[in-house]
């Protein structure tokens, strides 16, 4: 399995018990939704290896208590720690309306209402506290804030991401 074909579920924080149980941090809004999964693609040496779910079960709201088979030991455990969970990007749960993915919106035209699309969303920067859209405007980049009050219309069919943004801050770019 390809990195490009997943999404980021979490990683694996600590070890839970002397028999290679793990705790993964989920890295999500609803962390039941992965409590009864079959297996993970495990980031092992920079390669997805899949692992498959003995048991598994929901520890602290934001952690998964994982049994993996065929490990059975603190060493299984140990040689794991740190590494990122992933799973395939067709078992994401469908968003509607205004929610959306980051990955999904690549790609998307982005539109203000007054001054109508003025470049295409190629990447989302979210290392900083309000994560941005980075916008392809020809030659030059646009960072625009995701902020919901800024939000008018994740428009899917269309592709298009329908923004009211305060004036001035596409033209300080341009």
């Amino acid at each position: 399995m390809r990195k490009e074909d997943c999404f980021y579920l979490g990683k694996i924080a600590k070890k839970f018990s002397f028999k290679g149980e793990v705790l993964a941090y989920l890295d999500t809004d609803e962390p039941q939704l992965y409590e009864n999964l079959e297996s993970v693609f495990v980031e092992f040496n920079k390669n997805l290896v899949p692992f498959f779910i003995e048991s598994s079960s929901i520890h602290k709201n934001d952690f998964l208590r994982i049994r993996f088979e065929d490990m059975h030991s603190e060493e299984d455990a140990e040689k794991l720690l740190g590494c990122g969970i992933y799973l395939p990007l067709k078992m994401l749960p469908k968003l509607t309306g205004n929610k959306f993915y980051f990955h999904e919106v690549i790609g998307f035209e982005i539109e203000d209402k007054r001054r109508g699309v003025f470049g295409k969303i190629v990447s989302i920067n979210d290392s900083t506290a309000q994560p941005l859209f980075e916008v392809e405007n020809g030659s030059v980049e646009i960072l625009v804030p995701m902020i919901d009050q800024f939000l008018i219309k994740i428009d899917r069919e269309n592709k298009k991401v329908i923004m009211d943004l305060p004036e001035g801050l596409i033209e300080m770019y341009l």
